[in-house]
């Protein structure tokens, strides 16, 4: 027995080192989506100033056709309105009027230019209003994953800090007990042993509870105590006048560590709890 004490002395440290593995596992996941959310945010802000930069290019070559088309009507207009004043009788007339219709030609091109112009400074502002969006949005996204990984921190933490570790009937240290729903689900997160939760009534037949069978003789819910039996490895026993959150302790021939009952409820003829079966099975003799 001496040896199986010191063998479940020792269950707390790789159990909690469990925890904290996982603790890491959750938060690298984390850090893995964060790494990637931010890669994502550079490549879209290089696309969209690629594509506003396009649009300034654009926007530019129109401009200088657009300047180029007014340049030539000015030439063509200062040298009508001269060909006018140098003319006289009917030509004077004919200089005059075709200097006219250059000068609407130029009023509706400087226009059309000044729409152009004004529709380009409008398509860059929408465009780079689009990208304060888009990165705005992706920057709470980041946020939002730092908080999770925060979260996940506090909760296993939390977690950790409410599991206990105490002796069992066996005077064996017992791994960290669960009190509750959340923490037996970490507990089963670590894989150190297999867990089977119950709900035994008083009942003639017994319960069959993964490899062993247990019958509920007593439930004294103002005591929160219980009476059960057990028979495992076709050996039946009794475990009388237990206590709740108290880990009841009984080896079986294929495992080196005793499996634990732990009973976190007791109410009129009925108790409830988990099992914690061992994974690490005895080593055959020769």
């Amino acid at each position: 027995m001496s040896e199986y004490q010191e063998q479940g002395g020792g269950w707390k440290i790789p159990t909690l080192f469990g925890i904290t593995i996982a603790l890491l596992g959750a938060n690298v996941y984390s850090f893995l989506q964060l790494d990637k959310m931010k890669t994502e945010m550079g490549s879209m802000r290089e696309s969209i100033l690629n594509e506003i930069s396009n649009v300034k290019e654009n926007s530019s070559l129109t401009a200088q056709a657009g300047q180029k088309n007014l340049d030539t009507l000015r030439t063509q207009l200062a040298a009508a309105r001269a060909a006018a004043n140098a003319a006289a009788g009917n030509a004077k007339e004919e200089a005059e009027a075709h200097a006219e219709q250059l000068s609407a030609k130029l009023a509706a091109e400087t226009r059309r230019v000044e729409e152009q112009t004004k529709a380009a400074i409008t398509q860059v502002s929408n465009e780079t209003a689009a990208v304060n969006t888009k990165v705005g949005a992706v920057s709470t996204e980041v946020g939002v994953v730092k908080q999770d990984v925060s979260s996940t921190r506090a909760e296993l933490d939390k977690t950790i800090a409410g599991l206990s570790s105490v002796k069992g009937d066996l005077g064996v240290q017992s791994g960290l007990i669960a009190t509750t729903a959340g923490e037996l689900k970490a507990l089963k997160e670590l894989g150190d042993r297999n867990y089977f939760e119950f709900k035994l009534g008083k009942t003639k037949q017994p319960y069959k509870l993964a490899d062993i069978t247990l019958l509920l003789k007593n439930a004294d819910p103002k005591r929160n105590r219980y009476t059960v039996e057990i028979v495992a490895d076709d050996k039946r026993f009794e475990r009388k006048d237990k206590q709740v959150r108290e880990p009841v302790q009984f080896y079986m021939s294929r495992y080196r560590q005793p499996y634990e009952l732990v009973v976190n409820e007791v109410s009129k003829d009925t108790i409830s709890g988990y099992l914690a079966q061992p994974k690490v099975q005895a080593a055959r003799s020769n």
